[in-house]
């Protein structure tokens, strides 16, 4: 079977055409950049990468291109689109609706839509791109594959928050998480590497992209996380603020004399290492501004590595003890400064980097030196395979 992988991210659309027999990739891609400049990346198995430098201005032309990729005369991979037997969706808040990955129907978009408020920046891209396949490929089965279902394993000690619990019970508010499939398939190959067995291992996953959070796995199993109800909690991120004073957002509509809804558009979409740096969201435009001087660019960075390193360090101490430290996703696995940064401030865990080694970007590779205590590695995540696996279970 041909899975066709959609992850739609806030400022990304990755993809992957997988083989879910041999788990072999056709094809894979990215329109990165979505709403900035755009860029489309586009690579059949065995062939070169098609760049092409586009005009993107929302999830529903990135994901046209992206299909007219796959059947393309000269780089495509496919002869129609009937090729494609199921599409996984990655979506992801479920909020309490969905504790599992569910074949998509008229009333489980309707309830995805519902959960839109908990993911402003993410279900709604997710909807398009389900909304879009849908239309071009309507006899297609497609699956959506929660972020949250991972964390589903976390006590209530830490999902809980100090609140009156009667607003838990009434209303579900509580800390879900999310990245599950990255913070899932990366955990378990970080478990390989250290060849243990998997109910003895303390392993700390840093997913760091646009949106970033932190996961403590123990035993195999989520046992808390840095996001919480929303994606918008904790780490400071591409645009989102992450964790503030929730009396910030009755002061900011004081001040600003603006309603609640545009000071969470503030928090969610003018904020992170953008509004510190006043230079961009992305974190390639933030190291050259830095190296040329800027300090609001030097600040944001500073600011986001700090964070990092205090989550990793609360979580060691909640798991009492760490074996090894993970970096994954856009930043982790490719921004050597960020990991130095984070590192640096962690050094009493037991463990020292190598220079050199940490410059390699984008492959798997064990960063810390032999002697370390800690274990420190760079795992390239792979949500689409652990979408396409999902897709195959929920169909067959």
């Amino acid at each position: 079977m041909n899975i066709f992988v959609v992850n739609c991210g806030s400022s990304s659309l990755k993809y992957q055409l997988i083989n879910s027999s041999t788990e072999e990739v056709i094809a894979k891609g990215i329109c990165d950049r979505i709403t900035i400049d755009g860029i489309l990346k586009h690579k059949p198995s065995g062939g070169e990468e098609i760049v092409k430098h586009v005009i993107v201005p929302d999830h529903k032309v990135a994901v046209q291109m992206v299909l007219e990729a796959l059947v393309n005369e000269s780089y495509g991979v496919l002869s129609s689109l009937d090729e494609i037997d199921a599409i996984g969706h990655r979506v992801v808040h479920g909020g309490e609706k969905f504790e599992a990955s569910v074949v998509i129907t008229e009333e489980v978009m309707a309830a995805i839509k519902e959960c839109s408020d908990l993911a402003p920046l993410h279900n709604p891209a997710n909807l398009i791109g389900i909304h879009a396949c849908k239309s071009i490929m309507p006899n297609v089965p497609m699956v959506a594959v929660f972020d949250t279902a991972f964390h589903q394993t976390m006590p209530s000690k830490a999902y809980l928050y100090g609140i009156p619990y009667e607003y838990y019970e009434q209303y579900q508010i509580r800390k879900y998480g999310f990245h599950g499939t990255s913070h899932s398939f990366v955990s378990r190959r970080c478990i390989e590497l250290l060849k243990k067995r998997k109910e003895d291992t303390k392993v700390i996953v840093c997913h760091l992209g646009n949106g970033s959070s932190i996961c403590a796995v123990k035993g195999g199993e989520s046992v808390d996380t840095s996001m919480g109800f929303t994606p918008l909690d904790g780490l400071v991120m591409g645009t989102r603020s992450g964790s503030v004073d929730p009396a910030v957002l009755e002061f900011l509509k004081e001040k600003l004399n603006c309603s609640t809804l545009e000071v969470m558009n503030i928090l969610n979409k003018k904020s992170g290492v953008l509004g510190i740096s006043g230079v961009s969201s992305d974190f390639r435009d933030l190291d050259i501004a830095a190296g040329e001087g800027n300090k609001r660019a030097k600040k944001a960075l500073e600011v986001f590595s700090y964070r990092v390193a205090g989550f990793v360090g609360a979580y060691a101490a909640a798991m009492n003890g760490v074996d090894a430290i993970v970096f994954t996703a856009g930043i982790g696995e490719n921004n050597s400064g960020v990991r130095k940064m984070v590192c640096d401030s962690l050094n009493y865990l037991g463990f020292s980097i190598d220079e050199e080694v940490n410059q390699i970007r984008g492959e798997e590779i064990e960063i810390s030196k032999e002697d370390s205590k800690v274990k420190v590695y760079v795992i390239p995540t792979n949500e689409e395979l652990m979408i396409a696996r999902e897709t195959v279970t929920m169909i067959l």
